[in-house]
């Protein structure tokens, strides 16, 4: 029946920022790897600014295992830069701007614990005296972070993927996946594998087989603007990233919506990131446009990682909310030595936390999987 099929050892489905790490890290391995992509406008990985942010939030956290995935991340984007022949990744300092005198105290009490690990560089509580900058409390300065040109980064791979053949831009249909005891068939592709990742991002909501884990669609807009003279030596954040494009360009974001998502065209991500904007800078500025995207949210916040419980071909590499671009390397290496055997899973992103969800959706309706006659 399947004679006349390609053999692969990995086919993922999903070339987002996920799917594309984990596909070169599989090949980087000696793996036969088939991604299959239907690129997507609202695919958050195509609108997002690309952020690596080590220290989060008005109560200042750490983000979560930073020291393991921050400091990877960068050399990671410098490799892959040099591969491609292009420089995708921008060391910049992050300002955080304290928002009132509270929010600087707080810093300041944190600071004394030292729990950043080096990645607060230093700490402002004077009025920071920078051309077109509203920052009267003072703010923190970030290092060892930065931001990524993502849509551009996934353009150079997809550009590769396609000349090489590792790649197919057409739509993919799980209910066209059929297994036995060796893997999987994919018959539309004439494509058969040994293992099968989930990489769809948002979109893994449809996958059938992983309907159970509480992943949520999360809307973010951002918003391209031009503000001339405003400085582009350091991202901004308070309340909202300003990251800067060149040329006196800035992307502005992001906001963060649960469904029902706003209509097309709807004004309110614009005024609300507009907003944000002026609240740091009081430079005139020009609206360049706008862009949605569509975030996969967990609900702890963690992402989702490993094999399905059930069906021992597929697995899941996703979940990563809007800090896929700096932990996304890090877990890629880490997924593809627990897909050989030879390591463990983070238990806070393994997807076994939720098992129990597994086993209550399948005592209430038991899903039927095909399998070769």
């Amino acid at each position: 029946m399947t004679s006349d099929f390609d053999l692969y050892d990995y086919l993922l489905v999903g070339h987002g920022i996920a799917g594309a790490v984990l596909a070169r890290e599989l090949r980087g391995r000696g793996h036969r790897v088939l991604v299959y992509d239907e690129p997507r406008p609202d695919a958050a990985s195509r609108v997002a600014a690309g952020l690596m942010n080590p220290v989060a939030g008005k109560r200042f956290a750490f983000t979560w295992q930073a020291l393991e995935t921050l400091p990877y991340a960068v050399a990671y984007y410098k490799e892959l830069g040099r591969e491609l022949g292009a420089n995708f990744l921008a060391e910049t300092t992050i300002l955080k701007v304290f928002g009132s005198a509270q929010e600087q105290q707080q810093m300041l009490a944190r600071a004394a614990q030292d729990p950043w690990a080096g990645f607060v560089a230093g700490i402002d509580t004077a009025p920071i005296a920078q051309p077109g900058l509203l920052a009267p409390h003072g703010g923190a300065w970030l290092r060892g972070g930065g931001h990524v040109r993502v849509a551009e980064l996934l353009a150079a791979l997809a550009r590769q993927g396609t000349a090489a053949g590792w790649l197919r831009e057409e739509t993919f249909s799980w209910e066209n996946v059929v297994s036995d005891a060796a893997g999987v068939a994919y018959a539309p592709g004439r494509v058969r594998a040994r293992q099968v990742v989930c990489c769809q991002g948002a979109a893994a909501l449809n996958c059938p087989y992983f309907s159970w884990p509480p992943l949520t669609p999360n809307q973010g807009e951002v918003l391209a603007v031009e503000v001339p003279g405003l400085s582009e030596q350091q991202v901004l954040n308070r309340g909202a990233y300003v990251v800067p494009d060149g040329a006196g360009r800035f992307r502005v974001g992001a906001t963060y919506r649960w469904p029902p998502f706003a209509p097309a065209g709807s004004a309110e991500g614009e005024t609300e990131l507009l907003g944000r904007l002026l609240g740091l800078t009081p430079l005139p500025y020009r609206v360049l446009g706008l862009r949605r995207g569509v975030r996969p949210a967990v609900r702890d916040r963690r992402p989702l990682l490993g094999r399905h419980p059930a069906l021992p071909w597929l697995s899941v590499f996703g979940g990563f909310g809007s800090k896929g671009v700096s932990l996304a390397p890090r877990l890629a290496q880490q997924v593809a030595d627990y897909l050989d055997g030879q390591g463990q899973l983070w238990p806070e992103a393994d997807v076994a936390r939720y098992h129990k969800l597994y086993s209550a959706e399948i005592l209430e309706n038991k899903p039927t999987f095909k399998t070769f006659g």
